[in-house]
C-alpha cells in the first residue's frame, strides 16, 4: 500500500461513518419525512456500479468503500420501510402505542 492510499482510507472512513450515523439517527428518531425511497435505490445502484468499476481497476479503497455504501443503502432502505410501517400502524384507529399499552 502506498502512502497516498491512507488519504483514501481516511476519506472512506469519514464517509462511511457519516452515512452510517445518518441511518442510525433516522432509525432512532423514527422519522420518514423528507426521506425519499429513491435516495436509497439510487445510492444502491450507483454503489454497485462503482464497486464493479473499482474491482476492475483493482482500486481497493474504492472497492471497500462502495461495498460499505451498498450495505448502508440496504440498511437505510430497511430503516425507512420500518419507520413508515411503524408510522402507518400508529396512525391507524386503535394503533396508538401509548393507548394500547394503557388498555
Amino acid at each position: 500500500m502506498q502512502e497516498v492510499d491512507w488519504i483514501g482510507w481516511a476519506a472512506s472512513l469519514v464517509l462511511v461513518l457519516t452515512l452510517g450515523r445518518q441511518v442510525y439517527s433516522q432509525w432512532r428518531s423514527g422519522a420518514v419525512e423528507g426521506v425519499s425511497r429513491w435516495l436509497f435505490i439510487g445510492q444502491f445502484a450507483a454503489s454497485v456500479g462503482f464497486t464493479t468499476y473499482s474491482v476492475l481497476l483493482e482500486n481497493w479503497v474504492f472497492t471497500v468503500t462502495n461495498s460499505m455504501l451498498i450495505v448502508n443503502a440496504l440498511l437505510g432502505q430497511w430503516v425507512c420501510n420500518h419507520n413508515r410501517h411503524r408510522a402507518t400502524k400508529a396512525s391507524a384507529p386503535g394503533g396508538d402505542v401509548a393507548q394500547s399499552a394503557s388498555s
